[in-house]
């Protein structure tokens, strides 16, 4: 694949390309719509992601192609840059315009993007584009900077330049990813814990129900909202600078300060969710698959009823996936609207249940969902 992408890159520009980088994407294992609220999420890097080619030229202008798409663009250096339109270079011409206002030194280059990622499927295929972009330029041209620094930065530009409020989740798990481990991540402090993720004789499933969603377009940046209107009504009482600073019995003590009853169940889901990270992080270093199998669907059963941003199309997968004898826990991931679930699967029945869901989910929903495996991958890495 790589030789096929170094040809390609010749192809396209004229010379050979010269460094290889690799962001992969993420699953997050549990811990939904929690990164924006301060509290504990446990993201794993998956083994798909979005490799990028590098060469400079001496033109001095960026030149962006990517396989997954038909067009080669040429903009010139300058100071800064503003997002234009929706096109996918936004995300790599963000981290420039990042580094540059940043004071970083950055030259032209030619740049090929090739991602194994399904994108708008929750797998955070635009973290991946950023992180990917922001390591080469950081290596490129000795920025200095930390991975943690690399990390805030892609935040930065999924914020302000594409103009998505999400967390930092995304962009750490890229970064920071470690091979056959979970990362328990509190996102006010950033403090994390790799936590072993022995599946044993089970594998991810990532069942894609490709109906895909952008977030910018989606309720994402409403479900933020009503977050901060929650923790607004609890600040009236409680001492606290997020919902996920309360646990369960605090918040039902106080839940009334919530008046709109919409308000109160996105707080419950998120007050809850975060206690069972707690409870999943226990579960695997202790080797209890099944019981992390039951805190998966305990999550997905929240993410459904109390914070609204499952679907029919999800929550066919999950139903699917009770009934599968070879599933131990399935739940949606990333911000949902569409999306991918995740399920563990025994692997000696993952070719079964593969074709399983597939026909169950194409005869309820009219066309078929695309079902990946993948391992426990590593971040961020030059090739």
């Amino acid at each position: 694949m790589l030789d096929n992408l170094k040809l390609k890159f010749s192809e396209l520009f004229g010379q050979q390309s010269q460094n290889t980088f690799f962001a992969p994407g993420r699953v997050n294992l549990i811990g939904e719509h929690i990164d924006y609220n301060g509290g504990l999420v446990m993201p794993c890097a998956v083994t798909f992601g979005t490799y990028l080619l590098t060469a400079p030229n001496k033109e001095g202008i960026f030149r962006f192609h990517s396989t997954n798409f038909d067009d080669v663009l040429e903009i010139p250096l300058q100071d800064d840059y503003a997002r234009t339109g929706k096109e996918w270079y936004n995300y790599p011409l963000g981290v420039i315009h990042n580094f540059l206002v940043g004071g970083k030194n950055v030259h032209g280059l030619d740049l090929l993007f090739y991602g194994d990622l399904p994108i708008g499927a929750g797998l955070s295929s635009s973290a991946s584009v950023e992180v990917v972009m922001a390591y080469a330029l950081n290596t490129l041209f000795n920025a200095g900077y930390s991975k943690l620094d690399l990390v805030k930065i892609t935040k930065k530009v999924e914020n302000e330049f594409i103009g998505v409020n999400s967390g930092i989740m995304d962009q750490f798990a890229v970064t920071f990813g470690e091979k056959n481990k979970a990362l328990k991540l509190d996102c006010e402090t950033l403090d994390y814990e790799a936590v072993e993720c022995d599946l044993a004789d089970h594998l991810l499933a990532i069942i894609n129900t490709n109906k895909p969603r952008k977030l910018a377009e989606s309720k994402y940046n409403e479900r933020v909202s009503e977050c901060q209107e929650a923790l607004q009504a609890l600040q009236s009482v409680l001492k606290i600078g997020n919902l996920c600073e309360i646990h369960t019995d605090t918040f039902n003590k106080n839940k009334d300060l919530i008046k709109n009853p919409i308000v109160q169940n996105r707080a419950k889901h998120v007050v809850e969710e975060n206690d069972r990270v707690i409870d999943a992080a226990k579960a695997l270093a202790a080797h209890k698959l099944d019981e992390f199998g039951v805190l998966m669907y305990a999550s997905h059963e929240s993410l459904k009823t109390l914070y609204e941003v499952s679907g029919v199309e999800l929550d066919t997968i999950v139903d699917f996936c009770k009934t599968y004898k070879g599933v131990t826990g399935a739940r949606m991931t990333g911000a949902g609207f569409g999306g991918c679930a995740i399920a563990l699967v025994k692997k000696n029945q993952f070719e079964d249940f593969s074709k399983s869901v597939i026909d169950y989910y194409a005869a309820k929903i009219g066309y078929a969902p695309s079902v990946y495996s993948s391992e426990i991958g590593t971040g961020v890495v030059e090739l």
